[in-house]
Protein backbone atom coordinates (compact mmCIF):
# COMPACT_ATOMS: atom_id res chain seq x y z
CA UNK A 1 0.00 0.00 0.00
CA UNK A 2 1.37 3.40 -0.91
CA UNK A 3 2.39 5.49 2.10
CA UNK A 4 -0.22 7.85 3.49
CA UNK A 5 0.74 11.45 2.97
CA UNK A 6 1.16 14.28 5.42
CA UNK A 7 -1.15 17.28 5.46
CA UNK A 8 0.99 20.22 6.53
CA UNK A 9 4.44 20.32 8.02
CA UNK A 10 3.30 19.24 11.46
CA UNK A 11 1.86 15.79 10.64
CA UNK A 12 3.81 12.54 10.81
CA UNK A 13 3.68 9.28 8.88
CA UNK A 14 2.84 7.40 12.05
CA UNK A 15 -0.28 9.48 12.55
CA UNK A 16 -1.56 8.82 9.07
CA UNK A 17 -0.73 5.12 9.25
CA UNK A 18 -2.76 4.76 12.44
CA UNK A 19 -5.85 5.74 10.45
CA UNK A 20 -4.95 3.98 7.23
CA UNK A 21 -8.09 1.88 7.30
CA UNK A 22 -10.45 4.70 8.19
CA UNK A 23 -9.72 7.01 5.28
CA UNK A 24 -9.07 9.84 7.76
CA UNK A 25 -5.96 11.88 8.41
CA UNK A 26 -5.15 12.94 11.97
CA UNK A 27 -2.13 14.26 13.84
CA UNK A 28 0.27 12.13 15.87
CA UNK A 29 0.04 14.64 18.74
CA UNK A 30 -3.24 16.20 19.77
CA UNK A 31 -1.76 19.68 19.88
CA UNK A 32 -0.26 19.44 16.42
CA UNK A 33 -3.37 20.05 14.30
CA UNK A 34 -6.42 22.27 14.13
CA UNK A 35 -9.65 20.93 15.56
CA UNK A 36 -11.44 20.66 12.27
CA UNK A 37 -10.75 21.52 8.64
CA UNK A 38 -13.76 23.81 8.62
CA UNK A 39 -12.74 25.54 11.83
CA UNK A 40 -9.67 27.55 12.79
CA UNK A 41 -7.33 26.20 10.12
CA UNK A 42 -9.39 27.79 7.34
CA UNK A 43 -7.80 31.09 6.42
CA UNK A 44 -9.37 34.38 5.44
CA UNK A 45 -10.30 36.21 3.31
CA UNK A 46 -12.60 33.79 1.50
CA UNK A 47 -14.72 35.44 -1.17
CA UNK A 48 -17.90 33.75 -2.34
CA UNK A 49 -17.16 31.66 -5.44
CA UNK A 50 -19.33 30.83 -8.45
CA UNK A 51 -18.83 29.37 -11.91
CA UNK A 52 -18.02 31.88 -14.66
CA UNK A 53 -21.13 33.51 -16.04
CA UNK A 54 -22.09 33.02 -19.70
CA UNK A 55 -22.34 36.82 -19.65
CA UNK A 56 -18.68 37.27 -18.64
CA UNK A 57 -18.23 40.02 -21.24
CA UNK A 58 -21.22 42.03 -19.99
CA UNK A 59 -20.14 45.52 -18.97
CA UNK A 60 -17.01 45.50 -21.11
CA UNK A 61 -16.45 48.85 -22.80
CA UNK A 62 -12.98 49.15 -24.33
CA UNK A 63 -9.29 49.23 -23.39
CA UNK A 64 -8.99 52.28 -21.16
CA UNK A 65 -12.76 52.56 -20.84
CA UNK A 66 -14.81 52.94 -17.69
CA UNK A 67 -15.53 49.92 -15.48
CA UNK A 68 -17.78 49.58 -12.45
CA UNK A 69 -16.12 50.73 -9.19
CA UNK A 70 -18.85 48.97 -7.22
CA UNK A 71 -17.40 45.60 -8.17
CA UNK A 72 -14.36 46.40 -5.99
CA UNK A 73 -16.33 46.78 -2.74
CA UNK A 74 -14.78 44.80 0.13
CA UNK A 75 -16.25 43.60 3.41
CA UNK A 76 -14.39 42.98 6.68
CA UNK A 77 -13.29 39.37 7.15
CA UNK A 78 -15.76 37.31 9.16
CA UNK A 79 -12.99 36.12 11.48
CA UNK A 80 -11.41 39.51 12.15
CA UNK A 81 -12.52 39.56 15.79
CA UNK A 82 -11.36 36.00 16.39
CA UNK A 83 -8.08 36.73 14.60
CA UNK A 84 -7.44 39.68 16.94
CA UNK A 85 -8.01 37.40 19.93
CA UNK A 86 -5.59 34.77 18.58
CA UNK A 87 -2.87 37.29 17.77
CA UNK A 88 -3.19 38.85 21.24
CA UNK A 89 -2.83 35.39 22.71
CA UNK A 90 0.20 34.63 20.52
CA UNK A 91 1.71 37.93 21.62
CA UNK A 92 1.51 36.78 25.24
CA UNK A 93 3.62 33.72 24.38
CA UNK A 94 6.21 34.89 21.86
CA UNK A 95 8.62 37.85 22.16
CA UNK A 96 8.47 40.63 19.57
CA UNK A 97 10.94 42.70 17.58
CA UNK A 98 10.50 46.13 16.09
CA UNK A 99 11.33 46.93 12.48
CA UNK A 100 14.45 48.88 13.40
CA UNK A 101 15.87 46.06 15.54
CA UNK A 102 15.14 43.59 12.77
CA UNK A 103 17.06 45.76 10.31
CA UNK A 104 20.02 46.23 12.65
CA UNK A 105 20.44 42.45 12.63
CA UNK A 106 19.77 42.01 8.90
CA UNK A 107 21.79 38.94 7.92
CA UNK A 108 21.94 39.06 4.12
CA UNK A 109 23.81 41.41 1.77
CA UNK A 110 22.82 43.11 -1.48
CA UNK A 111 25.49 43.55 -4.16
CA UNK A 112 24.79 46.77 -6.08
CA UNK A 113 25.46 46.63 -9.81
CA UNK A 114 26.44 42.99 -10.21
CA UNK A 115 26.63 41.36 -13.67
CA UNK A 116 23.07 40.01 -13.55
CA UNK A 117 21.17 41.70 -16.32
CA UNK A 118 17.45 41.02 -16.80
CA UNK A 119 17.33 44.22 -18.89
CA UNK A 120 19.34 42.96 -21.87
CA UNK A 121 18.69 45.46 -24.66
CA UNK A 122 16.44 47.61 -22.43
CA UNK A 123 17.87 50.80 -20.86
CA UNK A 124 19.77 50.30 -17.63
CA UNK A 125 18.01 51.41 -14.45
CA UNK A 126 19.16 54.16 -12.12
CA UNK A 127 19.81 51.63 -9.32
CA UNK A 128 20.22 47.85 -9.42
CA UNK A 129 20.34 45.70 -6.30
CA UNK A 130 21.48 42.09 -6.70
CA UNK A 131 20.29 39.59 -4.11
CA UNK A 132 22.49 36.83 -2.75
CA UNK A 133 22.81 34.01 -5.25
CA UNK A 134 20.50 31.57 -3.43
CA UNK A 135 17.72 34.20 -3.51
CA UNK A 136 18.52 35.31 -7.05
CA UNK A 137 17.98 31.84 -8.52
CA UNK A 138 15.76 30.26 -5.85
CA UNK A 139 13.28 27.81 -7.31
CA UNK A 140 11.23 27.92 -4.13
CA UNK A 141 10.76 31.67 -3.52
CA UNK A 142 9.47 33.91 -6.34
CA UNK A 143 9.49 37.70 -5.71
CA UNK A 144 6.34 39.70 -6.53
CA UNK A 145 5.02 42.62 -4.47
CA UNK A 146 6.99 45.79 -3.61
CA UNK A 147 6.53 48.64 -1.12
CA UNK A 148 8.63 50.70 1.28
CA UNK A 149 8.82 53.30 3.98
CA UNK A 150 7.88 56.07 1.52
CA UNK A 151 4.45 54.40 1.43
CA UNK A 152 4.42 53.85 5.18
CA UNK A 153 5.19 57.34 6.43
CA UNK A 154 4.72 60.84 5.06
CA UNK A 155 8.26 61.75 6.22
CA UNK A 156 9.65 58.46 4.80
CA UNK A 157 11.17 57.46 8.15
CA UNK A 158 10.28 54.56 10.43
CA UNK A 159 11.37 56.09 13.70
CA UNK A 160 14.86 57.18 12.71
CA UNK A 161 15.31 54.55 9.99
CA UNK A 162 15.00 55.47 6.32
CA UNK A 163 15.82 54.01 2.89
CA UNK A 164 13.72 50.90 3.57
CA UNK A 165 12.17 48.77 0.85
CA UNK A 166 10.05 45.63 1.27
CA UNK A 167 9.27 42.92 -1.22
CA UNK A 168 7.09 39.81 -0.99
CA UNK A 169 7.85 36.35 -2.35
CA UNK A 170 5.56 33.35 -2.66
CA UNK A 171 6.51 29.69 -2.31
CA UNK A 172 6.33 28.43 -5.88
CA UNK A 173 7.99 25.02 -5.62
CA UNK A 174 7.07 22.06 -3.43
CA UNK A 175 9.10 19.05 -4.64
CA UNK A 176 7.50 15.73 -3.83
CA UNK A 177 4.16 17.17 -2.73
CA UNK A 178 3.25 18.78 -6.04
CA UNK A 179 4.62 15.92 -8.19
CA UNK A 180 2.92 13.09 -6.34
CA UNK A 181 0.78 10.86 -8.62
CA UNK A 182 -2.22 11.62 -6.43
CA UNK A 183 -1.62 14.96 -4.71
CA UNK A 184 -5.22 15.09 -3.46
CA UNK A 185 -4.29 12.56 -0.76
CA UNK A 186 -2.25 15.08 1.20
CA UNK A 187 0.93 17.07 1.29
CA UNK A 188 4.42 15.76 2.21
CA UNK A 189 5.64 12.37 3.35
CA UNK A 190 8.30 12.21 6.05
CA UNK A 191 10.77 10.94 3.47
CA UNK A 192 10.07 13.88 1.15
CA UNK A 193 10.54 16.34 3.98
CA UNK A 194 13.83 14.71 4.89
CA UNK A 195 14.94 14.93 1.26
CA UNK A 196 13.99 18.59 0.86
CA UNK A 197 12.25 20.91 3.31
CA UNK A 198 10.94 22.82 0.27
CA UNK A 199 8.27 20.11 -0.01
CA UNK A 200 6.25 22.20 2.45
CA UNK A 201 3.96 24.90 1.11
CA UNK A 202 5.46 27.72 3.20
CA UNK A 203 3.20 30.48 1.89
CA UNK A 204 4.65 33.99 1.72
CA UNK A 205 7.67 35.77 3.13
CA UNK A 206 8.40 39.49 3.31
CA UNK A 207 11.93 40.83 2.85
CA UNK A 208 13.07 44.04 4.54
CA UNK A 209 15.87 45.85 2.66
CA UNK A 210 17.83 48.88 3.87
CA UNK A 211 20.58 51.02 2.34
CA UNK A 212 22.67 52.53 5.14
CA UNK A 213 26.10 53.29 6.54
CA UNK A 214 27.77 50.49 8.48
CA UNK A 215 28.28 51.96 11.98
CA UNK A 216 31.48 49.99 12.55
CA UNK A 217 33.24 50.69 9.26
CA UNK A 218 31.58 53.88 8.07
CA UNK A 219 31.12 52.27 4.66
CA UNK A 220 27.84 52.15 2.73
CA UNK A 221 26.00 48.84 2.67
CA UNK A 222 22.65 47.34 1.68
CA UNK A 223 21.38 44.58 3.97
CA UNK A 224 18.19 42.53 4.03
CA UNK A 225 16.27 40.03 6.12
CA UNK A 226 13.43 37.59 5.36
CA UNK A 227 10.30 37.36 7.57
CA UNK A 228 7.70 34.58 7.32
CA UNK A 229 4.03 35.59 7.23
CA UNK A 230 1.72 33.48 9.38
CA UNK A 231 -1.90 32.61 10.09
CA UNK A 232 -2.91 31.95 13.70
CA UNK A 233 -5.26 29.17 14.74
CA UNK A 234 -6.25 27.26 17.88
CA UNK A 235 -5.20 23.61 17.78
CA UNK A 236 -6.91 20.57 19.28
CA UNK A 237 -5.07 21.01 22.59
CA UNK A 238 -6.53 24.53 22.83
CA UNK A 239 -3.11 26.10 22.25
CA UNK A 240 -2.59 29.05 19.96
CA UNK A 241 -0.36 28.19 16.99
CA UNK A 242 0.40 29.43 13.48
CA UNK A 243 0.84 28.17 9.94
CA UNK A 244 2.10 29.68 6.69
CA UNK A 245 -0.34 31.55 4.42
CA UNK A 246 -2.56 29.36 2.26
CA UNK A 247 -5.33 30.41 -0.12
CA UNK A 248 -6.90 26.97 0.21
CA UNK A 249 -6.28 24.03 2.53
CA UNK A 250 -7.83 20.84 1.27
CA UNK A 251 -7.38 18.48 -0.47
CA UNK A 252 -3.97 20.10 -0.82
CA UNK A 253 -2.60 23.45 0.28
CA UNK A 254 -2.32 26.19 -2.30
CA UNK A 255 -0.31 29.32 -1.67
CA UNK A 256 -1.03 33.04 -1.79
CA UNK A 257 0.59 34.81 -4.76
CA UNK A 258 1.25 38.13 -2.96
CA UNK A 259 1.41 39.98 -6.29
CA UNK A 260 1.22 43.35 -4.53
CA UNK A 261 1.91 44.77 -1.08
CA UNK A 262 1.43 48.18 0.54
CA UNK A 263 2.94 49.34 3.84
CA UNK A 264 0.85 52.17 5.29
CA UNK A 265 1.34 53.29 8.88
CA UNK A 266 1.52 50.23 11.11
CA UNK A 267 -0.18 47.99 8.56
CA UNK A 268 1.05 45.85 5.72
CA UNK A 269 -1.58 44.97 3.10
CA UNK A 270 -0.97 41.84 1.01
CA UNK A 271 -2.97 41.05 -2.13
CA UNK A 272 -4.83 37.72 -2.05
CA UNK A 273 -5.72 37.24 -5.72
CA UNK A 274 -9.22 35.78 -5.68
CA UNK A 275 -10.26 36.98 -2.25
CA UNK A 276 -9.15 40.52 -1.38
CA UNK A 277 -6.53 41.71 1.11
CA UNK A 278 -4.71 40.22 4.08
CA UNK A 279 -3.58 42.64 6.79
CA UNK A 280 -0.46 42.45 8.97
CA UNK A 281 0.83 44.76 11.70
CA UNK A 282 4.42 45.98 12.09
CA UNK A 283 3.86 46.01 15.86
CA UNK A 284 3.53 42.22 15.80
CA UNK A 285 6.76 40.78 14.44
CA UNK A 286 7.47 37.70 16.54
CA UNK A 287 11.12 36.85 17.29
CA UNK A 288 11.81 33.13 17.80
CA UNK A 289 15.55 33.63 18.34
CA UNK A 290 15.99 36.70 20.56
CA UNK A 291 19.61 35.96 21.49
CA UNK A 292 20.60 35.58 17.82
CA UNK A 293 22.09 32.12 18.33
CA UNK A 294 19.95 29.47 16.59
CA UNK A 295 21.63 26.65 18.56
CA UNK A 296 20.39 27.83 21.97
CA UNK A 297 16.67 27.15 21.33
CA UNK A 298 15.51 30.17 23.33
CA UNK A 299 12.81 30.03 25.97
CA UNK A 300 9.45 31.39 24.91
CA UNK A 301 6.42 32.17 27.07
CA UNK A 302 3.47 30.04 28.08
CA UNK A 303 -0.11 29.89 26.82
CA UNK A 304 -3.20 29.92 29.04
CA UNK A 305 -2.29 26.52 30.54
CA UNK A 306 1.02 27.84 31.92
CA UNK A 307 3.18 25.22 30.14
CA UNK A 308 6.66 26.55 29.28
CA UNK A 309 7.73 26.51 25.62
CA UNK A 310 10.94 26.91 23.64
CA UNK A 311 11.74 27.72 20.00
CA UNK A 312 13.72 25.93 17.29
CA UNK A 313 14.73 27.94 14.20
CA UNK A 314 17.11 25.28 12.90
CA UNK A 315 14.44 22.77 11.81
CA UNK A 316 13.09 23.98 8.44
CA UNK A 317 10.47 21.23 8.12
CA UNK A 318 7.97 22.40 10.76
CA UNK A 319 5.85 25.43 11.55
CA UNK A 320 3.85 26.44 14.60
CA UNK A 321 3.72 24.77 18.02
CA UNK A 322 4.63 21.07 18.33
CA UNK A 323 5.05 19.40 21.68
CA UNK A 324 5.71 22.75 23.37
CA UNK A 325 8.34 23.79 20.84
CA UNK A 326 7.81 26.62 18.33
CA UNK A 327 8.96 26.22 14.71
CA UNK A 328 8.89 28.63 11.77
CA UNK A 329 10.34 26.81 8.75
CA UNK A 330 13.74 28.04 9.96
CA UNK A 331 12.90 31.76 9.95
CA UNK A 332 13.75 33.86 13.00
CA UNK A 333 10.86 36.29 12.49
CA UNK A 334 7.15 35.65 11.91
CA UNK A 335 4.42 38.24 11.24
CA UNK A 336 0.91 36.90 11.98
CA UNK A 337 -2.07 38.09 9.97
CA UNK A 338 -4.27 40.43 12.02
CA UNK A 339 -7.27 40.98 9.72
CA UNK A 340 -8.71 40.49 6.24
CA UNK A 341 -10.84 42.23 3.62
CA UNK A 342 -12.84 40.10 1.18
CA UNK A 343 -14.58 40.99 -2.06
CA UNK A 344 -18.29 41.47 -1.47
CA UNK A 345 -19.29 40.50 -5.01
CA UNK A 346 -19.15 36.86 -6.05
CA UNK A 347 -15.81 35.73 -7.44
CA UNK A 348 -16.50 34.16 -10.84
CA UNK A 349 -13.19 34.60 -12.65
CA UNK A 350 -12.33 31.30 -14.33
CA UNK A 351 -9.77 29.17 -12.52
CA UNK A 352 -6.76 27.74 -14.31
CA UNK A 353 -6.83 30.63 -16.79
CA UNK A 354 -5.56 34.19 -17.09
CA UNK A 355 -8.91 35.27 -18.58
CA UNK A 356 -10.99 37.69 -16.52
CA UNK A 357 -14.67 38.51 -16.29
CA UNK A 358 -15.61 42.11 -17.02
CA UNK A 359 -17.94 42.55 -14.03
CA UNK A 360 -18.26 41.06 -10.58
CA UNK A 361 -15.46 40.58 -8.08
CA UNK A 362 -12.05 41.48 -9.54
CA UNK A 363 -8.70 39.81 -8.96
CA UNK A 364 -6.34 41.46 -6.48
CA UNK A 365 -3.33 40.82 -8.69
CA UNK A 366 -1.33 43.83 -7.49
CA UNK A 367 -1.71 46.88 -5.24
CA UNK A 368 0.18 50.13 -4.68
CA UNK A 369 -0.14 53.45 -2.87
CA UNK A 370 -0.65 56.95 -4.29
CA UNK A 371 0.29 59.66 -1.76
CA UNK A 372 -0.07 62.48 -4.32
CA UNK A 373 -3.86 62.58 -3.86
CA UNK A 374 -6.10 63.64 -0.99
CA UNK A 375 -6.87 61.33 0.66
CA UNK A 376 -4.03 58.82 0.12
CA UNK A 377 -5.35 55.96 -1.98
CA UNK A 378 -4.59 52.27 -2.39
CA UNK A 379 -4.74 51.14 -6.03
CA UNK A 380 -5.76 47.59 -6.92
CA UNK A 381 -5.59 46.03 -10.36
CA UNK A 382 -5.89 42.78 -12.29
CA UNK A 383 -3.54 40.64 -14.34
CA UNK A 384 -5.63 39.40 -17.28
CA UNK A 385 -5.06 37.92 -20.72
CA UNK A 386 -8.07 38.44 -23.02
CA UNK A 387 -9.46 35.39 -24.80
CA UNK A 388 -12.66 34.38 -26.55
CA UNK A 389 -15.64 35.33 -24.40
CA UNK A 390 -13.42 37.23 -21.96
CA UNK A 391 -12.37 40.54 -23.54
CA UNK A 392 -11.26 42.25 -20.32
CA UNK A 393 -7.72 43.61 -20.34
CA UNK A 394 -7.83 43.95 -16.55
CA UNK A 395 -9.57 46.46 -14.29
CA UNK A 396 -8.05 48.97 -11.90
CA UNK A 397 -9.62 51.04 -9.12
CA UNK A 398 -8.64 52.60 -5.79
CA UNK A 399 -9.72 52.93 -2.15
CA UNK A 400 -9.11 55.66 0.45
CA UNK A 401 -6.44 53.67 2.27
CA UNK A 402 -7.29 55.06 5.72
CA UNK A 403 -10.75 53.48 5.40
CA UNK A 404 -9.11 50.05 5.52
CA UNK A 405 -8.09 50.57 9.14
CA UNK A 406 -11.65 50.61 10.49
CA UNK A 407 -12.77 47.04 9.65
CA UNK A 408 -16.31 47.61 10.90
CA UNK A 409 -18.10 48.30 7.61
CA UNK A 410 -17.76 47.76 3.88
CA UNK A 411 -15.11 49.77 2.05
CA UNK A 412 -16.06 51.00 -1.39
CA UNK A 413 -13.77 51.98 -4.21
CA UNK A 414 -13.51 55.63 -5.10
CA UNK A 415 -15.89 56.82 -7.79
CA UNK A 416 -13.93 55.52 -10.74
CA UNK A 417 -12.63 52.29 -12.28
CA UNK A 418 -11.12 51.57 -15.67
CA UNK A 419 -10.11 48.74 -17.93
CA UNK A 420 -6.40 48.96 -18.64
CA UNK A 421 -5.44 50.16 -22.14
CA UNK A 422 -3.35 47.01 -22.74
CA UNK A 423 -4.64 45.24 -25.84
CA UNK A 424 -3.11 41.93 -24.77
CA UNK A 425 -3.37 42.44 -21.02
CA UNK A 426 -0.48 41.22 -18.89
CA UNK A 427 -0.23 43.98 -16.25
CA UNK A 428 2.04 42.84 -13.40
CA UNK A 429 2.00 46.03 -11.37
CA UNK A 430 0.75 49.62 -11.44
CA UNK A 431 1.50 52.76 -9.45
CA UNK A 432 0.28 56.34 -9.77
CA UNK A 433 1.52 59.77 -8.81
CA UNK A 434 0.60 63.30 -9.89
CA UNK A 435 -2.02 62.03 -12.36
CA UNK A 436 0.23 59.55 -14.22
CA UNK A 437 -0.36 55.81 -14.00
CA UNK A 438 2.70 53.60 -14.57
CA UNK A 439 2.04 49.98 -15.55
CA UNK A 440 4.49 47.08 -15.88
CA UNK A 441 3.63 44.63 -18.65
CA UNK A 442 5.43 41.29 -18.73
CA UNK A 443 6.64 39.78 -21.99
CA UNK A 444 7.98 36.40 -20.82
CA UNK A 445 11.56 35.29 -20.29
CA UNK A 446 12.94 36.12 -23.73
CA UNK A 447 11.96 39.74 -24.13
CA UNK A 448 12.28 42.84 -21.93
CA UNK A 449 9.00 43.98 -20.41
CA UNK A 450 7.14 47.21 -21.16
CA UNK A 451 6.63 50.08 -18.75
CA UNK A 452 3.59 52.07 -19.90
CA UNK A 453 2.51 55.57 -18.93
CA UNK A 454 -1.15 56.61 -18.90
CA UNK A 455 -3.22 59.68 -18.03
CA UNK A 456 -6.88 59.99 -17.09
CA UNK A 457 -8.94 62.04 -19.55
CA UNK A 458 -12.73 62.36 -19.40
CA UNK A 459 -13.04 59.13 -17.44
CA UNK A 460 -10.77 57.20 -19.80
CA UNK A 461 -7.20 55.95 -19.38
CA UNK A 462 -5.18 57.11 -22.39
CA UNK A 463 -1.65 56.29 -23.40
CA UNK A 464 0.94 58.96 -22.65
CA UNK A 465 4.03 58.23 -24.75
CA UNK A 466 5.57 55.02 -26.01
CA UNK A 467 6.35 51.98 -23.89
CA UNK A 468 9.69 52.16 -22.09
CA UNK A 469 11.53 48.83 -22.23
CA UNK A 470 12.32 47.38 -18.80
CA UNK A 471 13.40 44.15 -17.11
CA UNK A 472 12.34 40.67 -18.16
CA UNK A 473 9.82 39.49 -15.61
CA UNK A 474 9.10 43.01 -14.29
CA UNK A 475 6.68 42.86 -11.37
CA UNK A 476 5.01 45.20 -8.86
CA UNK A 477 5.75 48.96 -8.73
CA UNK A 478 6.56 51.29 -5.81
CA UNK A 479 7.07 55.05 -5.87
CA UNK A 480 9.73 56.44 -3.55
CA UNK A 481 8.82 60.10 -3.25
CA UNK A 482 11.93 61.60 -1.68
CA UNK A 483 14.29 60.18 -4.29
CA UNK A 484 11.77 60.54 -7.15
CA UNK A 485 12.28 56.89 -8.08
CA UNK A 486 9.99 54.18 -9.41
CA UNK A 487 11.06 50.81 -7.98
CA UNK A 488 10.32 47.31 -9.20
CA UNK A 489 11.88 43.84 -9.24
CA UNK A 490 12.29 40.97 -11.68
CA UNK A 491 10.91 37.49 -11.00
CA UNK A 492 12.56 35.11 -13.48
CA UNK A 493 15.24 32.54 -12.71
CA UNK A 494 17.10 30.17 -15.05
CA UNK A 495 14.82 27.15 -15.34
CA UNK A 496 15.55 25.46 -18.66
CA UNK A 497 18.02 25.72 -21.50
CA UNK A 498 15.52 27.63 -23.62
CA UNK A 499 14.82 30.34 -21.03
CA UNK A 500 16.29 33.81 -21.50
CA UNK A 501 18.29 33.00 -24.62
CA UNK A 502 16.44 34.99 -27.30
CA UNK A 503 16.97 38.68 -28.14
CA UNK A 504 20.37 38.75 -26.50
CA UNK A 505 22.37 41.85 -25.75
CA UNK A 506 25.68 42.08 -27.61
CA UNK A 507 27.36 42.58 -24.23
CA UNK A 508 25.99 39.24 -23.03
CA UNK A 509 25.72 37.02 -26.12
CA UNK A 510 25.14 33.87 -24.07
CA UNK A 511 22.30 35.43 -22.11
CA UNK A 512 23.20 33.61 -18.89
CA UNK A 513 22.47 36.62 -16.68
CA UNK A 514 19.05 37.50 -18.10
CA UNK A 515 17.08 35.32 -15.69
CA UNK A 516 18.46 36.31 -12.31
CA UNK A 517 16.47 38.49 -9.95
CA UNK A 518 17.25 42.08 -9.10
CA UNK A 519 15.57 45.02 -7.39
CA UNK A 520 15.83 48.17 -9.47
CA UNK A 521 14.59 51.72 -9.90
CA UNK A 522 14.27 54.39 -12.59
CA UNK A 523 14.18 58.13 -11.98
CA UNK A 524 10.64 59.36 -12.61
CA UNK A 525 12.08 62.45 -14.28
CA UNK A 526 13.93 60.22 -16.74
CA UNK A 527 10.85 58.08 -17.43
CA UNK A 528 8.64 61.11 -17.98
CA UNK A 529 11.18 62.51 -20.43
CA UNK A 530 11.03 59.46 -22.69
CA UNK A 531 9.13 59.76 -25.99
Amino acid sequence: MRARRIRRAWLTTAAAASLAFTGLVAPAQAEDAPRDVSDSSVQEPLAAEAAPSPFAATGWTSPGGAASPGDFTMSPGALNGETTTRVTRLDSVLPKSGVQNLLVGANRTVEPWCSRDPFGTAPNPDIKYCLQSDDSISREWVPQGFTGVSDAKDNELWGTAGNIQLFASYDGWDPGRETDPNPATGDCTAAELEADDACNQKGVRITFVQSRTNPATGSPEVKYRHVLLGWTYINSADHVSFDGLHASEYPIQKGVHAGGIVWYGNYLYVADTRNGLRVFDMRYIMDLDPDGDPATHDAMGSDTDGVATTANVQDKTKVGRHDNVWYSFGYRYVMPQVAAWKFKATQSNPTGSYACVSTGAPKASYISLDRSTTPDRLLMGEYCRPESGYPSTGRIASYPVADLEGRSADVTAEGWANYLPLTNGGAQGAAATAGTLYVNESKGTDEPGNLWRYKWSNGQLVQNGQAVKTARGAEDLYIERGTNRLWSLSEHRPASASDCTANRDSADPVGTDYCQRVLYSHKLSWLDGQP
